[in-house]
């Protein structure tokens, strides 16, 4: 058996599909807090998406981008960059694309790892094909959870695949900057992509997308402060453009972040033919629900697996196939996979040892928060202004300029921010809150409590922030509001 693990084992009490960071944190909540012991399987690294491709090296790309504009804005400072010392420190940040730390963390902890593809083959089994080819069965006592992740969406443009176009994996581990790049979408991935690749240096950046603002899931104010920082860096943007042909002359299959051969012809709808060095796919993601044996406990394969909020796949019976993550569909986010993985761990630790008291992933998904690592940054918590009328809320919202701090003044002269509160003017409660601006993703955890914690607004009036930093606009906002209720505003 290709395991850390002794291999004539074969049964545990919970066995975890997928070890991304999602399954990590439900195998440490199974093994470590409750007794239980505990296996991941994986066929990639361990640490999976977030680890490797996604959060993490898109961030060691973004934070020098942010730092060399921030000494640019500020009298006295200088900075420059340079891309080989920033994809260098990328790889550190990666670990060389090497989980062997991860690997080391997870037998510290007592959970046993396996290597090899992994596949359902009934209840609580799973059936492993190692990478020599050899095949193990293992089962699980109490639980199985899913954690298979997601990969990159590749619409169905002709000739898009066939020119073998980056997807997120490829610009997040880029070797080379290209000098031309087009990118294809308008959300959080296309607008992080775009904001590194000019940063380090990029001569050409376009983003191509449907839809009438980028961010579109965002407030709107966040796509146009976001829209306009782009192209005030010499970013190119084409709204509500469809890609329709694509062409490429020698494509070539060099791995992940290489550029993958000649230049590239792209028509939209309009019309427009542009040429670029790289294509960057960014629309979307698809869960890997395939080919892992979901049609041997009779569900359907390929989509999102239905969860409820315990985590728990419904359609099924006996309470033990669970699933976390990207593959269940209600977050795409890793933080919120690693939430849901915490509380599934603990729903299979409570009902092995029989208690009927189990916790709810209901309530941290009210909080929903998310932070986009652009320039300037968009930070969110809860609904927007729009979801929570739709959800039939009396919805009450003010907005205040986050430019008229003093402690955003003292960042940089030239400060353009906003902030936005959504409040249910029933229950008093914030239920809703954006920030767009430098240096607001810390912000987003004073949101996330409040809207959880389901604090009310004349409580909110008595958390003093400091001064002088970026959390004023706590005070500020609630001084609008409550100068607004004074007036009489209209809702």
């Amino acid at each position: 058996m290709a395991a850390t693990v002794d291999p004539d084992r074969s049964t545990w009490d919970v066995i975890v599909l997928g070890g991304a960071a999602a399954g990590e944190n439900a195998a440490q909540y199974a093994s470590q807090f409750s007794g239980l012991s505990s296996v991941m399987v994986e066929n990639s690294l361990l640490g999976g998406e977030c680890s490797y491709w996604a959060c993490m090296p898109s961030k060691a790309l973004l934070r020098p981008v942010e730092v060399v504009d921030a000494a640019a804005h500020l009298p006295g400072l200088s900075a420059r960059m340079e891309a080989t010392e920033v994809l260098a420190r990328r790889d550190r940040v990666i670990n060389q694309l090497d989980d062997g730390s991860q690997i080391s963390w997870a037998l510290s902890t007592g959970i046993d790892v396996v290597r090899g593809y992994g596949r359902l083959a009934g209840e609580r089994t799973v059936v492993v094909v190692h990478p020599d080819g050899s095949a193990t069965t293992l089962t699980a006592d109490h639980a199985v959870v899913i954690d298979t992740g997601s990969r990159p969406a590749v619409p169905d443009v002709p000739g898009l695949r066939a020119a073998l176009p980056w997807t997120s994996r490829d610009v997040t581990t880029m070797r080379e900057v290209p000098r031309r790049v087009l990118i294809q979408g308008g959300g959080v991935v296309a607008c992080e992509a775009a904001t590194w690749l000019r940063g380090l240096g990029a001569s050409e950046v376009s983003i191509v997308y449907r839809d009438d603002r980028l961010l579109a899931r965002q407030e709107p104010f966040a796509g146009t402060l976001v829209g306009q920082a782009l192209l005030d860096s010499g970013v190119q943007v084409y709204p509500r453009r469809n890609l329709t042909l694509v062409k490429r002359a020698d494509p070539r299959d060099t791995g992940h972040g290489r550029i993958h051969g000649g230049e590239v012809s792209v028509t939209l709808d309009d019309g427009t033919i542009m040429v670029a060095d790289e294509v960057v796919v960014a629309t979307g993601r698809i869960p890997n629900t395939e080919d892992i044996g979901l049609d041997t406990v009779g569900l359907h394969p390929g989509g999102y697996l239905r969860v409820d909020d315990h985590q728990c796949v419904q359609q099924m019976n006996g309470n033990w196939l669970y699933a976390i993550g990207d593959v269940c569909g209600r977050a795409l986010l890793t933080h919120m996979g690693k939430y849901q993985a915490r509380i599934a761990g603990e729903v299979i630790a409570a009902r092995a040892q029989g208690s009927a008291e189990l916790p709810s992933s209901a309530v941290g998904h009210v909080g929903l928060p998310q932070v986009v690592f652009t320039n300037p940054e968009v930070g969110s918590a809860g609904m927007t202004e729009r979801q929570a009328r739709d959800a039939g809320l009396d919805v009450e919202v003010v907005e205040y300029d986050l430019a008229a701090l003093a402690g955003t003044y003292v960042m940089r002269a030239d400060y353009r921010g906003l902030a936005k509160l959504v409040v249910d003017r029933t229950d008093d409660v914030v239920v809703g809150a954006t920030f767009v601006g430098a240096g607001i993703a810390e912000l987003v955890h004073s949101a996330t409590t409040a809207i959880v914690g389901r604090v009310p607004v004349s409580t909110l009036w008595h958390v003093v922030p400091s001064y002088p930093t970026a959390s004023e606009i706590w005070l500020r906002l609630l001084e609008t509001l409550r100068s607004k209720r004074r007036r009489g505003g209209e809702r």
